[in-house]
């Protein structure tokens, strides 16, 4: 690759995000902190802040643990319906949490609605593709020959996986891990919905403030906090994960996939049981809810203003421009961090994913209102948002491979 190509690896990424995530964010705070006396916290910030610390550390630490089971099953064995497995693990993932959020007042028992605990289960339902498709992707490349050098050493099974599987696993489960807090931590339609006017987080009152109440003031300084714990979070997963290294041989799957034991194929067709009951349930109440309104795909609604199926065609033309926009930028953002190793530049990476998305969104109005950047009616502006979103995951999934 010649020295133009490499400077341009890093400029276009560059590029795209001070155009499209540090100008638009700068934008809002700088209207919202003009008349900010000394960025004071508004009262509550301290409850705020702490609960979404603590709901978001409860929801990462139970999502690895559902999800490394599942992630073990896909990742170490070859069974029929293994790709059909993964591709359904990914549902929940995708789906409005709005939708979610509003069948899971339907599933849980009455005692479970409006708090911490469904606010859990459903942070544990969305997230836990994260894990299973990272750290299984990772246990489906790694050399099977160490885990075999240590049987003839005499290592047992329990010691194996501390001391051959878990470090081999580390650099994986942290970038999920870290992904999965950040998700939780900026949780909106969950925590809304789910966890009524009592349980509010920094995203959900930084819309209150702005949305509900006009107080661009209280929700640019909250805004800064927020993105500024994340940024810590996001440089110590970093720095973690960089002194984990990436331990092992990386071979292809068909090296490594083998068809499990008798033992293990009970355990198999337990955690594949517990997981599609777990995953179905929701669906199958949205399913059910959808089915009876199923000619309303067809009119048109006062909300959307078009037919909900011309609404689903505009929706997949900007996903295939933004995946496209996504993967060139996040393509070569992958290829200038390949070649450093991995550290807090990992990290910062993502902070698109946390950054306030009403903040950004009102952003977007404010910095692309006038020439030469008016932008405002530009069909185009929708993908580049999404794609902002869904670039830090390219450069997460495709740096590690290149490296």
């Amino acid at each position: 690759m010649t020295r133009a190509s490499r400077i341009a690896a890093i400029l276009i990424p560059v590029a795209f995000i001070a155009l499209f995530f540090v100008y638009p964010l700068a934008a809002i705070l700088e209207r919202g902190l003009t008349n900010a006396r000394g960025l004071s916290l508004p009262t509550g910030t301290g409850a705020l802040l702490w609960f979404t610390i603590w709901q978001a550390t409860a929801s990462t630490v139970l999502t690895v643990v559902a999800g490394l089971p599942l992630a073990w099953a896909i990742g170490r064995f070859r069974f029929r319906g293994r790709s059909l497995a993964r591709a359904l693990v990914l549902v929940p993932f995708v789906l409005p949490t709005v939708v979610v959020a509003a069948a899971f007042l339907e599933v849980l028992p009455e005692d479970y609605e409006g708090g911490i605990r469904a606010i859990l289960a459903a942070h544990v339902f969305f997230n836990v593709a994260v894990i299973v498709r990272i750290v299984g992707g990772a246990w489906a490349t790694i050399d099977p020959a160490s885990n075999e050098a240590a049987a003839v050493l005499g290592a047992g099974p329990w010691r194996r996986v501390r001391d051959v599987t878990l470090p081999q696993l580390a650099p994986s489960l942290s970038a999920s891990a870290a992904l999965t807090f950040l998700f939780c931590f900026t949780s909106f339609g969950v925590i809304l919905i789910l966890g009524g006017p009592g349980r509010a987080t920094l995203e959900t009152e930084i819309y209150n403030r702005a949305a509900r109440q006009f107080d661009l003031e209280a929700a640019a300084v909250l805004s800064l906090l927020q993105l500024g714990a994340v940024a810590i979070v996001l440089a110590v997963a970093s720095i973690l994960e960089g002194r984990a290294g990436v331990a092992g041989t990386l071979t292809g799957e068909r090296d490594v996939l083998r068809r499990p034991t008798r033992r293990e194929h009970v355990a198999l067709v337990s955690v594949l049981g517990l997981a599609a009951v777990a995953l179905a349930l929701p669906l199958a109440v949205l399913v059910e809810r959808s089915l009876g309104s199923f000619g309303a795909l067809f009119r048109e609604t006062p909300v959307l203003l078009v037919r909900p199926w011309q609404a689903a065609g505009y929706s997949v033309a900007f996903a295939t421009v933004a995946t496209a926009i996504a993967l060139i930028i996040g393509g070569l953002a992958a290829h200038a961090l390949a070649r450093r190793p991995p550290g807090a530049l990992d990290g910062f990476v993502l902070l698109p994913l946390g950054a306030s998305a009403v903040m950004l969104g009102f952003g977007f109005v404010i910095a692309f209102d006038s020439p030469p950047l008016d932008f405002r009616s530009s069909w185009w502006l929708v993908p580049v948002a999404q794609a902002l979103v869904a670039t830090p995951f390219v450069i997460r999934i495709v740096t590690p491979a290149l490296r």
